[in-house]
């Protein structure tokens, strides 16, 4: 057991484990210790204590981890990086180790939305990968930082294109296009009425936006005629 694992499993919840593991199918139940999302801050500030910089930098390469866990310490530690530049090498190394939702929606930082130029040409290379979760952090970052003031009809165009039996993919492109007709309306609605995603993706956003409070109750009720049958 490394270092870092011996300090992760001081603060085992053993039922939070078996609740946890439910919620994330993608990953073997064995896979979980059990930790708290409000516990991360005491374990980074006791790793960071306690241990040596050349360990917590072998942690970040030496994947992929063994626990679900240690995926999510990852993801703390890319989060708290300041550095637009270090920031992405960091998650790009570690992009092709993750396994589930959980992990890939925790991802993001002040420091992302304040570089969208950048970020922006990252999101399109990683839209494009092979790797679902990969394909899911791209879409992620563009519903939390190009949705309002840096939105182009064309990175809509790029999720419209995902054609995957990946579940968490099309979720999470059902999710995008839901809020982006929380935030560009009439962009947005041309890709249901022109039928641009797959059935199943475009029958799901037309639900999640449905189920939205931000969605007023007429566009809920126009939404229900674009339905797929």
């Amino acid at each position: 057991m490394t270092e870092i694992q011996q300090i992760l499993f001081k603060y085992q919840d053993q039922k939070y484990a078996d609740f946890i593991s439910k919620l994330v199918p993608t990953v073997p139940k064995q896979n979980f210790i059990g930790i708290r999302s409000p516990v991360y801050k005491k374990i980074i500030k006791e790793i960071n204590e306690n241990l040596s910089t050349t360990i917590i930098e072998n942690f970040f390469k030496v994947l992929p981890h063994k626990y679900h866990e240690e995926n999510c310490l990852h993801v703390c530690f890319i989060n708290s990086i300041k550095d637009y530049d270090e920031y992405i090498r960091k998650l790009e190394l570690f992009l092709p180790y993750i396994d589930n939702w959980a992990v890939s929606d925790s991802l993001g930082a002040k420091i992302l939305e304040k570089n969208p130029q950048k970020l922006i040409e990252k999101i399109h290379s990683w839209i494009q990968d092979k790797k679902p979760y990969t394909k899911r952090v791209a879409m992620l970052f563009l519903k939390k930082y190009y949705l309002n003031q840096n939105f182009s009809e064309e990175y809509l165009k790029w999720a419209a294109k995902i054609r995957t039996d990946e579940y968490y993919v099309n979720m999470m492109t059902a999710w995008l296009f839901a809020d982006a007709l929380v935030y560009q309306w009439d962009t947005a609605i041309k890709f249901l009425q022109e039928q641009k995603l797959d059935t199943w993706t475009h029958n799901k956003t037309i639900q999640k936006a449905r189920e939205s409070f931000r969605i007023t109750p007429e566009q809920k009720e126009y939404l229900k005629t674009l339905k797929i049958k």
